[in-house]
């Protein structure tokens, strides 16, 4: 099947996407842990992979964690606010997903997000990202953590790929483009606003004030760790909720961990097929985006981008994700 899909979907009416400036050498960024702890040798490798960039880099505050969080609920949230109003901080990357991020959001989050900063990260730190695009209208970034990707190096396994991070955060022109390493399931060209996340935080955002709106956009979906059933019911609640009305295109990770559970049963790659085929727009499957055993892409979201669907598929970035 072969879809050709040319759309751009807008910010809400009447509000501008807002972009942070670009990060350049000596900028200063501040790690951060809305939601599980890291381990302390995985941050000092994390740490030194920054500043190897060329960043001035804040550790993570040291706060004593509560269970599965990296600290208490109030202090997640105030050390977040903190950094947000910090006029000397330029970017903010995620230490780590795990869970937690849900607890930051709130009034208080959206009075506190003024200007646009980078922010960095995937997995549970979708629920952040989510947030600032749906009420603030902030462009952010999906992509390797302190503690999850940049910990490993570029280019390493487990680690990212640079150059599409330098490009989505340094890059102030059009036109540069992502090649997606992954399988055309879908075949076609189509043109969208880059959204979406971790797919089981995308949908917990449903029903919220917060709530993902997937209409004219590209949609990023990635995961790990579930089977390929559960990964099917998670898409027909996207489906039954409306959410897949009105995409342009999807590009989804290389789900590992999601192998069948019984030799000759449904992959998710046969799960992705049946329910996301007959939407007839272009589908990449296994692209290196967020939880991924390869170098980790960095992907913009919020920003235009085209989703060419041909051999391993690529996006190209219509418009810059920063400014300088």
């Amino acid at each position: 099947m072969t879809a050709n899909v040319s759309a751009s979907s807008g910010a809400r009416s009447g509000t501008a996407v807002r972009k942070p400036n670009a990060l350049e050498r000596g900028a200063r960024v501040a790690a951060f842990a809305p939601a599980s702890p890291g381990s302390e040798e995985k941050v000092a490798a994390g740490i030194a992979e920054l500043r190897r960039l060329g960043f001035i880099v804040e550790p993570p505050a040291v706060e004593q964690p509560e269970g599965y969080f990296a600290a208490s609920g109030e202090a997640r949230r105030a050390e977040l606010l903190r950094l947000l109003g910090n006029k000397k901080v330029a970017g903010l990357i995620g230490v780590r997903g795990g869970y937690g991020s849900n607890y930051l959001l709130g009034a208080d989050l959206a009075g506190a997000a003024r200007e646009p900063k980078v922010v960095i990260g995937f997995s549970d730190l979708s629920s952040v990202q989510i947030f600032l695009w749906q009420q603030c209208r902030w462009v952010t970034f999906y992509g390797p953590m302190v503690a999850a990707g940049f910990n490993t190096g570029a280019g390493a396994t487990g680690g990212y790929d640079e150059p599409s991070l330098r490009s989505s955060i340094g890059e102030s022109g059009a036109g540069w483009k992502i090649p997606l390493r992954g399988e055309a399931l879908i075949g076609g060209q189509a043109d969208g606003r880059l959204l979406g996340g971790a797919l089981t935080i995308v949908e917990a955002t449903f029903g919220t004030p917060w709530e993902l709106d997937t209409h004219g956009a590209i949609l990023v979906l990635e995961d790990r760790a579930m089977k390929p059933y559960q990964i099917d019911r998670v898409l027909m609640h996207f489906k039954q909720a409306g959410k897949l009305e009105g995409v342009k295109g999807i590009v989804l990770g290389d789900f590992p961990e999601c192998e069948a559970p019984v030799a000759g049963s449904p992959t998710v790659r046969d799960v992705c097929v049946r329910i996301l085929g007959p939407l007839g727009v272009p589908v990449v499957f296994g692209a290196p985006i967020g939880h991924t055993l390869r170098p980790m892409l960095t992907v913009p979201l919020g920003v235009n981008a085209r989703l060419d669907a041909r051999g391993e598929g690529t996006l190209e970035i219509l418009e810059a994700a920063v400014t300088q």
